[in-house]
Order: structure tokens, then C-alpha cells, then sequence
């Protein structure tokens, strides 16, 4: 009886942890990412609007970052930050810049690599989760 019980919880814990697995995928499944590898021989891809779309790759290339940048967002939905979105509004004083750096959190919406669809929600100022 035990040896069952035992064989029974090890089954559904291989379904809930497969069931949970399929589910991050799906996600994130749909999204196209390029690789480190494609943009530095290639560039950033570009959408059917023109706009760019990858990864920020720091101080791998001289080129300036994507026009969509990827981000992982609020539930941990991966989708694109419009740049101009994510470097919001630009102080011009100082008392500006301080205001500013004291504001609440803020957020800017996730989009799909077409740059119009809404997938998530990504936070300034606050954990993403």
C-alpha cells in the first residue's frame, strides 16, 4: 500500500511539474528573440513597421540599442520596451532630474516584436516579478 502511494505521488508530481513547464513556454513561445550571435553578424532585425527589436548588447556593438528593447516584465512575461518609453521624460534642471529620481514607479507597456501588441507590463522603479 505504501509502495503505491509512494509510485502515485512521484506520477503527479511528474504531471504538475511538466503541466507547470508547458506553461512557461507557451509564454514566451510565440515571441521572436534574436541571438547575441545573428545581431553582431547581421544587425538588429527589423519589424514590418521598421522599427528594430532585440536585446540591449551593452558594449558589444557601437550601434545604438533597439527601438524594442527586450525585457522581462511584470509574472515574468518576456516581450519588447519601446526605448522611448523606457528612457521617459528628460529633466532640464537639476530640481527636474531630482523630482524625477523621486517619482513613483512607472510603467510601460511590453509589446510584441511587431511593436503594437500589448503582452505585459514592465515596471521603473519597482521589481519586476
Amino acid at each position: 500500500m505504501r509502495k503505491n502511494l509512494f509510485f502515485l505521488a512521484i506520477i503527479s508530481l511528474l504531471l504538475l511539474v511538466g503541466c507547470s513547464q508547458q506553461e512557461t513556454l507557451q509564454k514566451t513561445g510565440d515571441l521572436v528573440i534574436p541571438t547575441f550571435e545573428y545581431i553582431l553578424e547581421n544587425g538588429y532585425p527589423v519589424n514590418d513597421k521598421g522599427e528594430t527589436y532585440g536585446p540591449d548588447m551593452g558594449n558589444r556593438m557601437i550601434i545604438d540599442e533597439p527601438d524594442l528593447i527586450l525585457a522581462q516584465g511584470e509574472n515574468s512575461i518576456i516581450g519588447y520596451a519601446k526605448k522611448v518609453e523606457l528612457d521617459g521624460p528628460k529633466p532640464k534642471t537639476p530640481e527636474e532630474a531630482v523630482k524625477l529620481n523621486n517619482s513613483p514607479p512607472r510603467e510601460v507597456p511590453l509589446y510584441d516584436v511587431d511593436g503594437e501588441t500589448i503582452i505585459g507590463t514592465y515596471w521603473i522603479g519597482k521589481v519586476n516579478r
